[in-house]
């Protein structure tokens, strides 16, 4: 048959597995494990929806084989655990009854054991070992790691791969990349050692090839290994791409798969290891271009990969033989089983807002900003279709009114959306004149077909009043209106020269060279950026001691770092906006001092404030009604969408 991404969709041999298709479901750890590192039905629900979603290969995250030493989160897979093997074969067959093949990492943290939280999950007697003794930026001492440690940590990932394939796994990952244990010892950044472990990229790379011949030496010739390499690391002092290569020609012969990243986590320079909003989708992609030059095994490439149209240029173009995809099939777990169908055009993108980040060290969960069955895939698959179907109002097509559809028709009921514009997308539907921020606006496309599918009626240019309601006669009205922006009461806001931050991107026409902005917040900064990227002057007039502090905190650091990097944007903190003039606008300070910007352009991006008086006038028109979304109080977009989601499986 026709296959839209051939390349894509064909098999792969490794070693002595094949697998269905050229994308692996990359290592993403699942923090909900016992606090002795046992696996949780929670956990292989959340690994078996990648395998469902129909990845090639589906990689179970960061196995600790050496937990005194090396726990590199507060909750790792501990390898040495009693009974850890009835766990691990209830994951590895949940992953592989779906044909996927079930691989797993194998890591150590290195100078990062206990990293991520309290001292209590530090390593053994508050020492971290390191390939050197070194100071971190965090203030921590490393110690040197002896000679007897490495020989007892090599033996453990023996130990550790012989259990993984007793359990089932088809293949082992071997994480040497981000700045872990084996790249501490490849890197001269750490690697100060003057025995056989330091010096020469040979000698750095020695623990690396006695890992890998102690694994070989537990799974047997033919049983497929991985290796992931960061390719380069953005450190000062670290290695660069051509040092990358003699690494990973190093390893070949010991392995079966070369996954090709980038970066050291204790770099700030490290954002391309998870690219942002701010980088091109695929732009990791080049190294492992330049490593299929110099490398004859398969090669797995990484770089914020969602498209199945550019991954099969990647691999049609022999750039890699593998693509791998971590936050993508965190948005749409059935990407893989999309593009294997050629039905690209389902799938949900994923925004790059890294809510999965920030949830994971706030609240130790594993959610995603726009699929809301992240973190509650078991309630997800014992939901049923309903047994009376019902008919269903949702008044307000942004992000809660429409997954509230799609929610309410996939279960079964007559759902019907109306948006009082001619338009869906609610307060995203601006993104999609800012070219970082294009997937948000993809993201409202896919929606948009999806409650097509659903079969959801859609009815643009319809406000719901009282009246309309009544006469549509629901039985479940769900109310998602939104919110508006706030008109400061302000002397010179009524100026043609003002602009609401949500219309500014389609009218840059309007917008003088030099701009003030009033807020700054997440819609404030992003439209900063985008104005500075066009050439705008921008100065940003905050109120608070923080930019962004309406986003999550991963999001925030994102943004902090790409306004820092802007030449053409200034930033006055603790500063309140008392008036606009023609020449620009007068400022106050927490101080008392008075200041003045000049500018062309003003464009108020103070926020915005609930519709819930006209959402209340709506409380008695059906049986059920539901508020939802920024007419309760502005949020986030993965609120919205949660508990819209949730109030369609309420029905």
């Amino acid at each position: 048959m026709y296959r839209k991404f051939p390349n894509l969709c064909s098999p792969l041999r490794i070693g002595d597995l094949v697998l269905r298709n050229r994308i692996e479901s990359a290592p993403m750890a699942h923090p909900n494990i016992t606090e002795d590192g046992l696996i949780t039905p929670e956990s292989i629900a959340f690994y078996e929806l990648r395998a469902k979603g129909g990845a090639g290969v589906v990689t179970v995250s960061e196995a600790i084989t050496h937990i005194s030493t090396g726990k590199s989160h507060d909750r790792n897979i501990n390898l040495e655990a009693d009974y850890m093997i009835m766990g691990l074969t209830e994951l590895a067959g949940a992953i592989k009854r779906h044909g996927a093949a079930a691989g797993i990492e194998l890591s150590h943290g290195g100078y990062r054991a206990g990293a991520d939280n309290a001292e209590k999950y530090a390593a053994i007697d508050d020492i971290r070992y390191s390939a050197s003794a070194m100071t971190l930026p965090d203030g921590k001492k490393v110690t040197e790691m002896p000679k007897e440690i490495i020989r007892e940590i090599v033996q453990s990932f023996e130990k550790g791969a012989a259990l993984c394939k007793k359990a089932g796994f088809d293949m082992i990952m071997l994480h040497g990349g981000h700045g872990w244990l084996i790249n501490q010892f490849l890197s001269p950044y750490s690697n100060k050692r003057t025995d056989e472990y330091g010096g020469p990229v040979e000698n750095r790379a020695r623990l690396a090839l006695e890992i890998l011949d102690s694994i070989r030496a537990a799974v047997g010739p033919h049983y497929p290994i991985e290796f992931r390499i960061s390719a380069e690391e953005y450190l000062d002092g670290g290695y660069m791409l051509d040092e990358g290569i003699k690494i990973a020609k190093l390893v070949e012969s010991r392995i079966d798969l070369l996954h090709v990243s980038t970066g050291n986590l204790i770099s700030p320079k490290s954002r391309r290891t998870h690219p942002t909003m701010f980088d091109e989708r695929g732009c990791n992609v080049f190294y492992s271009e330049e490593m299929k030059k110099h490398i004859r095994i398969p090669i797995v490439a990484i770089g914020a990969l969602s498209d199945p149209g550019m991954m099969e240029k990647i691999i049609a173009e022999g750039k890699a033989d593998m693509v791998a995809a971590a936050r993508a099939l965190l948005a749409d777990p059935y990407l893989p089983r999309k593009a294997m169908a050629g039905l690209d055009e389902d799938i949900t993108p994923c925004v790059r807002c890294n809510t999965c980040f920030a949830e994971r060290f706030r609240v130790k969960t594993r959610i995603c900003a726009v699929n809301p069955v992240i973190g509650s895939e078991i309630e997800s698959r014992n939901t049923s279709r309903a047994a009376s179907p019902k008919k269903v109002l949702v008044a307000g097509g942004g992000p809660a009114g429409m997954q509230a559809a799609i929610t309410a028709a996939k279960q079964g009921h007559y759902a019907v959306l109306c948006e009082k514009t001619g338009e869906l997308g609610g307060a995203l539907k601006g993104e999609k004149h800012i070219p970082f921020k294009t997937d948000l606006h993809a993201l409202i496309k896919s929606k948009e077909l999806e409650l097509k599918k659903a079969g959801a009626e859609i009815r643009l240019n319809t406000a719901v009043t009282r009246k309309y309601a009544e006469n549509e006669a629901p039985d479940t009205l769900i109310v998602a209106i939104g919110a508006e922006p706030i008109i400061p009461a302000m002397e010179g806001i009524e100026r043609a020269n003002v602009i609401i931050a949500e219309n500014a991107a389609a009218q840059t026409e309007l917008i003088g060279k030099k701009v003030a902005i009033i807020g700054g917040g997440l819609v404030g900064c992003e439209l900063g950026i985008h104005l500075a990227n066009i050439g705008r002057n921008v100065t940003i007039i905050e109120m608070t001691d923080m930019i962004a502090s309406n986003s999550n905190a991963s999001l925030q650091r994102v943004v902090a770092n790409e306004l820092r990097e802007q030449k053409l944007i200034t930033i006055k903190l603790s500063a309140k906006a008392l008036r606009i003039e023609d020449k620009g606008l007068l400022y106050i300070d927490n101080g008392g001092n008075e200041g003045f910007v000049e500018a062309d352009t003003i464009i108020n991006a103070v926020g915005r404030r609930s519709l819930y008086e006209q959402a209340e006038e709506l409380l008695d028109s059906a049986p059920i009604v539901e508020l939802v979304g920024d007419c309760i109080k502005p949020q986030s977009i993965r609120e919205a969408i949660y508990r819209g989601h949730h109030a369609a499986l309420d029905i």
